[in-house]
């Protein structure tokens, strides 16, 4: 009798190839983390990248087109962790109290990771990279998380059903963005981050809760 396979069809185990070079990626992907965070974006060459992995130039060149490519790999993988610590961090009764919480969620993160979002911050100003980071810069997977928030406050009857759920996270996202700008270069802490945020979500719902 034919093995009993989904679809039909055998499902292929990775090669001992695949996994060395999945291996080779993670370790390249490491060390331009650990020198980004220290040296910042254009401090850290590929020749720096590619000694701390113990490997050539050619090593890392034949896994990533170039170092805009790797930085974008492991911001990707940082807004994921983030999106991820925002939404377990919405908790509370009220829109409002979820929505704080969720907030304060990326503040925390981002503090712990303060050297690598100010590389970040730097990229996103170059007239060269700047664009290109800005359009894959995770802004659509974070609004989404807060979009859930308000969503779910509009099901729940705290806000008025024509709420613009989308939009109001959009303007909540570029609310935290601009504060923490402002936090992470001139050292605010976490009670002023945590009234700021709680006063432009005041605002910003202010029109749309529910009479």
């Amino acid at each position: 009798m034919p093995m009993n396979t989904l679809s039909g069809a055998r499902i292929r185990q990775p090669t001992r190839r695949s996994m060395a070079k999945q291996a080779t990626r993670e370790k390249i992907l490491t060390s331009a983390r650990d020198l980004f965070t220290l040296k910042g974006y254009e401090g850290a060459t590929i020749r720096d990248i590619a000694s701390a992995a113990g490997m050539s130039t050619g090593a890392v060149f034949a896994n990533f087109n170039d170092k805009a490519e790797l930085f974008s790999e492991i911001l990707d993988d940082r807004t994921d962790v983030l999106v991820s610590s925002m939404r377990e961090a919405a908790t509370g009764t009220t829109a409002e109290a979820r929505l704080l919480n969720l907030f304060v969620g990326g503040y925390q993160f981002n503090f712990g990771d303060l050297p690598l979002l100010q590389a970040a911050m730097s990229v996103s100003w170059s007239p060269v990279h700047g664009p290109e980071q800005r359009r894959q810069g995770g802004h659509d997977k974070v609004v989404g998380v807060i979009s859930e928030v308000i969503e779910q406050a509009i099901l729940d009857g705290g806000l008025i059903s024509t709420a613009p759920a989308t939009r109001l996270a959009k303007m909540l996202w570029d609310l935290f963005l601009a504060s923490f700008h402002r936090a992470s270069f001139a050292e605010w802490n976490m009670d002023e981050m945590h009234e700021t945020m709680r006063g432009h979500i005041d605002i910003v719902l202010s029109s749309f809760r529910a009479r």
